[in-house]
Order: structure tokens, then C-alpha cells, then sequence
């Protein structure tokens, strides 16, 4: 059976983040305010990206859903074949403090798998897009995640949280590196270019921080799971995974020893 193209839409994509980032770089001190329950700040150029996305989008793919960080959810989504899942701005912390680490995550879902991703660093000149079954790029280059699976000559990505005793057997942390990036996308993308070997999050993780990232890592030969190891999926009712792990050849090294028994903590914990 004959592969799918999924270039058009991932042109879609590329051509809706090059035209968000115009938008989020306009703003020098953008309004700012808390989200309900501990859910972090928003911007308003968060909302302005998210407008002109849904606007542009939805224009081109009428028949698509839509899922995204700064647009109240409605049940009609999962009634869709195809979806669009987006954040606007990536890393809105980053992103209001002036760092350069921040990103336009943009993909689309079919049938709760990921067909087509691009995560857009402006700041940084970087652009990672990938199709279903048809490789990872990194500025039109192709890129391929780490082989390394010896954990002490490895790096993790991930929140002090992550390397927490109780959530790995026995309490027996493996003597990985850590190190950290604010946007989620970002760090499954510095895996498909075997910048770093592993990442991991042990809080729920909305859909829409790894829609695009996880596909960009599959495509570049890793692997992404929820901690507990299932295969993530998406445009779920409640669009959360138990968490991530992450990785190139690490991740089935890792999932050996991390505990799965605990409950997820706090989602507002970093």
C-alpha cells in the first residue's frame, strides 16, 4: 500500500508558523495574567497567535478540528478525522523573559496519530517538521536522535521532579546528566537531533505541548511513551498523557527502571 502524502498539509503548517512569528515578536511588554488553577501565565500575543492560527488554518482545512493551548475546548473535535493541535507560543515564560527559547508548536492528528509537525524557534533560526513515515528535518536537513544507551554517559532533559528518588526503582536514580529547556516541544526536538538522549515528565502533560515534538522524534528514529510506556495518542476527551518519557536509544533503558507505581503529582508542579 502506497504512503500517504502528508506535505501539503505540513507546507500548511511550516507557512502558519512563519506567519506567527511576525506576531509574537511584535510585542515588547505584552499584557499578562494567571490562568485558573495554577495553570500559568498567558499573554496577549499568546492570543493574538492563537487568532491569526485558527483564522489561517481552519480557512484551508474547514473540515478539521481543532485543539489548541489558548482556545476553550469543545466537544465537536472528537467527532473529526483530522485535527489540528497547536500552542501558540511554547515556552510563554521563556518567551516573556526575554529568552530566546520559546516555539510555535503546530501538528495534525489522524485518527489519534500524528500525520504531520513543525515546531518554529524564531529566535533561534530552527525549524523542525516531520511527516508520518517520512523523516525528521532540522532546517531542511535530515536529523536522526542519539544511540546512546549507557545512562552515565547520557543527558536527560527534564525538572529537578524528574530525578526525585521515588520515581524510579528502588529509589535508585540512574547517574544520567541532567539538564533543562522551557518548552516542551523543544526538548523532544533537541532529542531528534541527538542534542541531548532522554526527557522526562512525571506531571500530566497536555496534548498540545507534544503533538508536534513527539512526531519529530518518532520520524528521527526515537522513541515517546507516557512514563508508564504506552504509546501516546491524541485527541483523547481529556487531551492529557500520563506524563512523558522520551528518548533515542535510552528510553527502553530508562522505562526498565523508572516505578510506575506512584500517581502523577500536581499538574502545576514543574
Amino acid at each position: 500500500m502506497p504512503a500517504i502524502d502528508h506535505s501539503g498539509d505540513l507546507a500548511l503548517l511550516v507557512a502558519a508558523a512563519r506567519a506567527a512569528a511576525p506576531i509574537a515578536c511584535a510585542y515588547g511588554a505584552p499584557k499578562v495574567w494567571d490562568k485558573p488553577d495554577g495553570g500559568g501565565p498567558v499573554c496577549e500575543a499568546d492570543l493574538a497567535v492563537d487568532a491569526m492560527l485558527r483564522e489561517r488554518l481552519g480557512a484551508a482545512r474547514p473540515g478539521y478540528g481543532w485543539l489548541s493551548e489558548e482556545t476553550a475546548d469543545a466537544p465537536e473535535r472528537l467527532g473529526a478525522e483530522r485535527i489540528f493541535i497547536i500552542d501558540p507560543i511554547d515556552g510563554t515564560r521563556a518567551y516573556l523573559e526575554g529568552s530566546r527559547d520559546w516555539a510555535h508548536s503546530l501538528a495534525i492528528a489522524e485518527r489519534g496519530r500524528i500525520t504531520a509537525a513543525c515546531v518554529l524557534l524564531p529566535r533561534r533560526e530552527l525549524l523542525y517538521t516531520a511527516t508520518l513515515g517520512g523523516g525528521a528535518m532540522l532546517n531542511g536537513a535530515p536529523i536522526r536522535a542519539s544511540t546512546e544507551t549507557d545512562p552515565a554517559r547520557a543527558t536527560l532533559l527534564g525538572p529537578r521532579l524528574a530525578m526525585s528518588p521515588e520515581h524510579w526503582t528502588g529509589g535508585e536514580v540512574p547517574p544520567v546528566r541532567r539538564a533543562f529547556r522551557s518548552a516542551l516541544a523543544w526538548r523532544l526536538c533537541l532529542l531528534a537531533e541527538a542534542r541531548f538522549d532522554a526527557m522526562l515528565t512525571i506531571r500530566p502533560t497536555w496534548e498540545w505541548d507534544i503533538a508536534a515534538g513527539s512526531l519529530i522524534l518518532t520520524e528521527a528514529g526515537g522513541t515517546a511513551t507516557d512514563r508508564r510506556g504506552a504509546m501516546l495518542s491524541f485527541n483523547k476527551p481529556h487531551p492529557q498523557s500520563d506524563g512523558v518519557l522520551a528518548g533515542g536509544a535510552l528510553h527502553k533503558v530508562l522505562l526498565a527502571r523508572l516505578d510506575a507505581a506512584p500517581d502523577s503529582p500536581d499538574p502545576s508542579a514543574a
